[in-house]
């Protein structure tokens, strides 16, 4: 069996694992967000700029309750949300004890958070071992990289809200190279990547990043399964056994809107007391449930509010600047693979270099996995300079 193959069902089995494995000791030993000081936003931060660092503390990683050996620490930075106004989010940077030949690279990775609860957000999940992607950010770690993971939902978990999950990316790594402790600079080459949830979070970053973080050098960008357009991933996921992720995402995006709660009638509202603070496997146990059944509207999207945030949520009215590797599966049953050709095309029509990927061999959970490594050696090829190839 050769090399790239094993690591693959390495990568496949440590995801099942991980997914499926009881809270390791450490997990009752770490303050939950709620709890912990630590997230609480430092006094003054509404008049700081964004991505500047708030708050700074050393952490240990863990897979499976064993320690990574990495130099790991967490940020509170200043970032924005979907409204442009000021909150704060935290970031956890993890680099390799190993020394790098030349200037080391920042990957900023957004795993799928996909929930509506702060212990569900990477920063927790990294040290208490129950970080289900950590074996797909560990691949850009095993090839030297610093590697930085923001909760990019924000402070109220604003699940399925692209523009506070754009900024929110842009700002941890505007945080990361700001500290010394990371080994890097202003002019450090950045690739972003992202899978499902965490595409949504990488595309919106792709996006807002010529505008609001023109400064960073951003040289590449890898989205799977990219949910460009949620009224589409909504539609397709409604009723099905998928509903209960299109159910947290509508009332994620509330937190950002909440005048979309006009929407919801009674039933709707105690909907949205029953997932209050639930992770992404609980939501899950909603299925075959409909949109419809929580509100008055015959077509609660149609509503103009709904349409009205569902466009302004809507990727494609602006265009990267870097290059981008956008790759899903032509048989997706949550993200429809014609809203990733979309994308890909109102992407390419406004200059973007992209390079799209249909995978015939795959559906969504299985793509998260078997995508990965022409994933990563997209962002190695961007990280060594070579020229971007494009399929436009």
């Amino acid at each position: 069996m050769n090399r790239p193959r094993k690591a693959l069902i390495a990568v496949a089995v440590s995801l099942g694992l991980l997914a499926t494995a009881s809270p390791p000791a450490s997990a009752t030993t770490i303050t939950e967000p709620d709890q912990d000081a630590f997230y609480q936003p430092a006094p003054g931060y509404e008049s700081k700029a964004p991505g500047t660092v708030l708050k700074k503390r050393s952490v240990t990683v863990t897979g499976l309750g064993i320690p990574l050996p990495v130099k790991a620490f967490q940020l509170q930075s200043r970032s924005t949300d979907a409204k442009n106004r000021p909150v704060t989010v935290i970031s956890t940077v993890i680099v390799p004890l190993t020394p790098y030949l030349g200037q080391r690279p920042l990957l900023s990775y957004q795993p799928a958070t996909d929930s509506l609860g702060d212990q569900c957000n990477p920063s927790y999940t990294l040290r208490t071992g129950l970080e289900k992607e950590l074996p797909l950010l560990a691949l850009g770690v095993a090839k030297g990289w610093a590697v930085v993971v923001t909760d990019y939902q924000g402070p109220r978990d604003a699940y399925g809200a692209g523009r506070m999950e754009g900024h929110a990316v842009l700002d941890g790594i505007r945080a990361t190279l700001a500290s010394p402790e990371a080994g890097l600079t202003p002019t450090t080459k950045v690739g972003i990547w992202g899978y499902s949830g965490g595409g949504l979070a990488t595309g919106w970053a792709a996006e807002l990043q010529p505008s609001y973080a023109p400064e960073l050098n951003l040289v590449g960008v890898a989205s799977g399964g990219t949910p460009a357009d949620l009224a589409a991933a909504g539609r397709q996921m409604d009723g099905g056994p998928f509903s209960g992720l299109f159910l947290a995402a509508a009332i994620g995006v509330t937190r950002e809107y909440p005048e979309l709660l006009t929407i919801f009638n009674a039933q709707g509202k105690q909907l949205i007391t029953a997932m209050d603070d639930l992770c992404v496997t609980e939501e899950a146990l909603y299925t075959f449930q409909s949109v419809k059944q929580y509100s008055d509207s015959p077509d609660p999207l149609a509503e103009p509010i709904a349409q009205q945030v569902l466009t302004t949520n809507k990727m494609g009215a602006n265009a990267p600047k870097a290059p981008v590797y956008l790759y899903h599966s032509k048989f997706d049953e949550l993200i429809p693979w014609a809203v990733g050709k979309s994308l890909n095309d109102t992407w390419c029509a406004k200059g973007t270099k992209v390079t799209m990927y249909t995978d015939y061999a795959s559906e969504h959970n299985v793509l998260a996995v078997t995508g990965a490594p022409a994933a990563i050696t997209y962002l190695s090829a961007r990280f060594a300079g070579l020229k971007a190839p494009t399929t436009c």
